[in-house]
């Protein structure tokens, strides 16, 4: 049985990885940083050798404590999945730089943290599927911070890319755009999928080719590609799926 990682998986596009991976037969440890939502999540996994750990991967001691646990239950691993995301609107100026910073700290820092962590435990041969998004080359307004994570993930990619091909372990990067997922649900509790803002620019006027947000399950498809051998001349690339949405104007 083939093990997997999946950093964020109790919710989203994370949540929807980790079933896929169970239902293909796969053990799967998902962390995040819950242990209530871990275990629920783990509970909807199809078979019964998975595991759950709680790990805020903006805090080094539980994300080596994470590595710890790894090396005692699963011994080693196939593959790592980094789907740990945040949304948090800040502008540039006028913000509390800790609450702009954060973003960084959880998708930024906590990728290298828990790359550091967790890639010497896994197998040679294994993969590496960091979730970025459109996001790492374009901007909006209040973004900045997230946007900024999601390149410096992309560029960790392919440095992970360079430097794990001696190993043959591969390393990629799935670049969604909208999907319809928890974090689709702004602080003021609407979601951004069904409001006249996103039909008029997305739907109404053809600016998202297939005219719908993407689901969850559609990203871990991609991912279980990524992990599987028809990838396996596939390193440092970076798969968008997004609708179509980035080949518009």
């Amino acid at each position: 049985m083939k093990k997997v990682i999946v950093l964020g998986g109790s919710s989203g596009i994370g949540k929807a990885i980790a079933q896929r991976f169970a239902a293909e037969n796969w053990q799967v440890l998902i962390a995040c940083e819950s242990m209530q939502k871990a275990k629920a999540a783990l509970n909807e996994l199809k078979g019964n050798k998975h595991h759950a750990f709680e790990t805020d991967v903006r805090n080094e001691e539980q994300v080596n404590a994470l590595g710890d646990f790894v090396k005692e239950e699963l011994g080693d691993f196939d593959v790592l999945i980094n789907s740990v995301g945040i949304s948090e609107g800040k502008p540039i100026t006028g913000s509390d730089f800790k609450e702009w910073d954060n973003t960084l700290q959880v998708m930024l820092y906590g990728t290298v943290r828990s790359a550091r962590a967790l890639i010497p435990l896994m197998k040679d041969g294994g993969r590496i599927i960091h979730i970025t998004s459109i996001h790492h080359n374009r901007v909006a307004a209040n973004s900045s911070a997230y946007g900024m994570a999601k390149a410096a993930v992309t560029q960790f990619t392919r440095s992970l890319a360079v430097e794990m091909a001696s190993r043959n372990i591969l390393v990629n990067a799935i670049a969604p755009g909208f999907v319809d997922t928890p974090m689709s649900v702004k602080a003021d509790g609407k979601n951004e999928l069904l409001s006249e803002w996103f039909t008029d620019n997305y739907i109404r006027y053809d600016h998202l080719p297939l005219k719908r947000a993407g689901h969850p399950e559609e990203i871990a498809g991609v991912a279980y590609f990524l992990s599987g051998p028809d990838a396996s001349y596939m390193t440092g690339s970076v798969v968008t799926v997004d609708g179509g949405l980035t080949i518009t104007f």
